[in-house]
């Protein structure tokens, strides 16, 4: 790897990935990034950043997904300056060492813990949120004190060439970079020995990056996907549970990690739910979606063709609602179907498109286990008005996180860490969650200079070892409820 850092161009176009790494750390080594005043100066750089840049990014969005403006700034550029005020405001907190109790025979003395930066981190960014998914990250990271290289995707070439531009205009070019490329550049960086990687994408690319990962001993974060279940109990109110169903599955056309994959409802509310499902997709998009200025487009045709396969597959089920298909202007039309069989192609994967099939069951019970024989969702969605139903199902099944009445909106509470569990990924982030996730908590214990207890040293004597057994005694060394309990405290020797 080079270190010959100032040789760096400036905008970072020319240089290789090891030369961009190798910067970066520099920096990180030269303490640039440890104080909070160049953290609150980061923070500052990516709000005006997205507010000065907010209509370029739109444009950029537009081309590389068909995004509409109002969702771009919902699901985008508001969702990272929320991110922003609320590390800002908590930062400060967050960054303040934090006392802890400690045991009679350790004092007189004090014990804190210390949040510290990890160092050089690396941020790989997916296409379908490429400004959320790869500035909220970048948040967290900025606001742990880490040094950071990221990498927005190549699949939406607008707006990483839009943000990788703005990043260089707004953030320290000595420790920050936003670098564009394809599985080249992603393969070059993951040789590189980072303090960690944090990784938004699919479960097989997870896989390959844990893997590289693995060579340097580097902590991951994986935030993948999976297929999230809404279940509609016999007791939920419909045409509420489908407006919501249906927003959070045609938003940006589908292709959101925590989009409703499948739905599973009982028998006699099933051709109920689909009007009222229909009704939704009408009021949202009107009668022909591909003149909507509010519906988007597939990223890409090899996606359109993925898709249009998946459809078409045996055992995909009847097309109840939508079903068009236009390559030419990479549009799917939202889509409902009926009849699906379990073990058909389009139950196999995660869809990531404006597909959703719904499959019935006799009661939430079945449901339950249909989604426990499966692997572990990245989201797990329940409507219901019976409390019991709601915990049942909380209770009964593992996901990375969840929505009662609702989709996606979970995402938006940045008190609430968002992460998956088993394939669906590991790690979490938002809010503190990020904070913690970029941070590494050093324990420090700090021992009273004076008495110097000759008790603690060899040769323990009978003497020395009634009294440390004596001051070893669960009386003695218990705490009480929500601090450290040392009952089980024993002198070492």
């Amino acid at each position: 790897m080079t270190t010959d850092t100032d040789a760096l161009p400036t905008d970072q176009s020319g240089a290789s990935m090891a030369q961009v790494v190798a910067h970066v750390r520099a920096g990180f080594d030269r303490g640039l990034t440890r104080p909070l005043n160049w953290r609150q100066a980061q923070l500052d750089g990516v709000e005006t950043m997205l507010r000065e840049g907010a209509e370029r990014l739109t444009r950029a969005l537009e081309t590389d997904l068909g995004k509409p403006a109002t969702e771009a700034w919902i699901t985008e550029i508001g969702s990272v300056l929320a991110d922003v005020a609320h590390t800002r405001s908590h930062l400060s907190a967050w960054t303040k060492p934090h006392r802890v109790s400690i045991p009679l025979v350790m004092q007189p003395g004090s014990a804190r813990i210390l949040a510290e930066p990890l160092g050089t981190v690396l941020v790989l960014a997916p296409w379908n949120y490429p400004i959320q998914l790869l500035l909220s990250p970048i948040v967290a990271a900025i606001g742990a004190g880490n040094a950071i290289v990221a990498k927005s995707s190549e699949l939406a070439p607008a707006t990483s060439a839009a943000l990788a531009d703005l990043a260089a205009r707004h953030l320290d070019r000595e420790a920050i970079a936003v670098v564009e490329g394809g599985i080249a550049e992603a393969t070059a960086l993951l040789g590189e020995p980072f303090d960690h990687i944090f990784f938004t994408g699919s479960t097989n690319v997870g896989r390959i990056v844990m893997k590289a990962a693995a060579t340097h001993l580097t902590p991951v974060t994986l935030e993948l996907g999976g297929k999230s279940p809404a279940i509609v109990a016999a007791d939920a109110d419909l045409e509420i549970a489908a407006h919501r169903i249906a927003w959070g599955k045609y938003m940006n056309s589908g292709q959101t990690c925590v989009a409703p994959d499948y739905v599973l409802v009982t028998r006699p509310q099933r051709d109920d739910l689909v009007t009222h499902l229909e009704t939704a997709v009408t009021e949202f998009y009107g009668t022909n979606p591909q003149t909507s200025a509010d519906y988007g487009r597939i990223i890409s045709d090899r996606h359109v063709q993925r898709l249009q396969q998946l459809l078409e597959s045996e055992g995909a089920g009847t097309v109840a609602i939508g079903g068009t298909v236009d390559p030419s202007d990479r549009y799917i039309e939202p889509t409902v179907l009926v009849d699906t069989t379990p073990d058909s192609a389009i139950m196999a994967e995660e869809i990531f498109g404006p597909l959703l099939p719904i499959l019935t069951v006799d009661d939430v019970d079945e449901a339950i286990r249909f989604v426990n024989a499966r692997p572990k969702p990245l989201a797990l969605y329940i409507f219901s008005d019976n409390r019991s139903t709601i915990d049942q199902t909380l209770a009964r099944t593992s996901s990375g996180g969840a929505a009662v009445n609702s989709t996606v909106m979970q995402l938006g509470i940045p008190n609430l860490p968002f992460g998956g569990v088993g394939p669906s990924g590991m790690g979490a982030y938002h809010g503190k969650a990020g904070f913690d996730t970029f941070s590494h908590h050093k324990s420090v214990y700090t021992r009273a200079v004076r008495p110097d207890l000759a008790v603690l040293y060899p040769p323990y004597t009978a003497l020395k070892q009634r009294v440390l057994r004596r001051r070893s005694k669960p009386a003695l060394l218990s705490r009480v409820r929500g601090r450290e309990e040392w009952a089980g405290w024993r002198p070492t020797g």
